[in-house]
């Protein structure tokens, strides 16, 4: 798709790969918005006031972004959570979901007609090597990226011949404040060794407007991520095998 001149919005565009991806955007030559829960604190792009943890909030501000006839949607705003099931707090994992899956959904829900009536348009959504690779600690995480990569696969089918279409993003490990989470989260029952190698924001952010350039439908990761997103895929049983022997529940780790 081209993207030069392209209107773009970003959910949760005001630091980590939302940013990344709004000034990567940017330079490829697009009219970038992001969309952040405080319109007033972002200065360096046109922000609109997006809380995706609110049903009312993407409600309300529905209308105004279904005017500004957006190209291209990104939806990756997100939450963490993790721990064994039943130490998670089921307000946080209600927020979670909220955030990076029934928003998602709904957000693409008010935006899509309008394109599909211009015929014209991308969305592009984040999903995670945790919604292919599926961790023990992250069951409400995976299940929520796990939702997004096959409702954003379905779309693709649905979107045949319409001019719109869609790119999934089976993001890695990335250096951001979310990545930064992981060990208080998981660190003390899995052994962390098993999801080494981050890249940064601005390397995957690069990767995206690559795959919107080229069309692409999936935008998996390279080295030691994009062989374990293999291995869970193609041979699950090696897959869990290796992951057995790096979780410990009575956290020995």
């Amino acid at each position: 798709m081209k993207i030069q001149g392209a209107k773009v919005l970003v959910t949760g565009g005001n630091r980590g790969i939302g940013l990344a991806m709004a000034r990567a955007f940017r330079e490829a030559g697009a009219d970038v918005w992001v969309g952040v829960r405080d319109a007033k604190a972002m200065t360096e792009f046109p922000a609109i006031a997006l809380d995706m943890g609110s049903r009312d909030a993407i409600e309300r501000a529905a209308l105004e972004l279904q005017a500004m006839e957006f190209d291209i949607l990104v939806n990756n705003a997100g939450l963490l959570t993790g721990g064994l099931l039943e130490d998670q707090s089921v307000e946080e994992i209600y927020a979670m979901l909220q955030v990076n899956l029934l928003g998602v959904i709904q957000l693409t829900h008010a935006l899509l007609p309008g394109m599909v009536k211009r015929g014209r348009g991308k969305i592009v959504n984040n999903s995670s090597v945790s919604g292919v690779m599926n961790f023990p600690l992250a069951s409400t995480y995976s299940a929520s990226k796990s939702g997004v990569y096959a409702f954003t696969q379905c779309l693709a089918q649905e979107l045949r011949g319409t001019g719109v279409s869609t790119l999934v993003m089976v993001t890695p490990g990335v250096k951001t404040r979310m990545f930064d989470e992981i060990p208080k989260k998981y660190g003390a029952k899995l052994d962390l060794k098993l999801i080494e190698g981050a890249i940064s924001a601005e390397e995957w952010a690069r990767e995206v407007v690559h795959a919107v350039e080229d069309d692409r439908e999936v935008l998996e990761p390279k080295g030691f991520s994009g062989l374990g997103v293999f291995l869970a895929r193609h041979t699950p049983g090696v897959f869990n095998r290796l992951v057995a022997t790096k979780y410990r529940r009575d956290g020995l780790f």
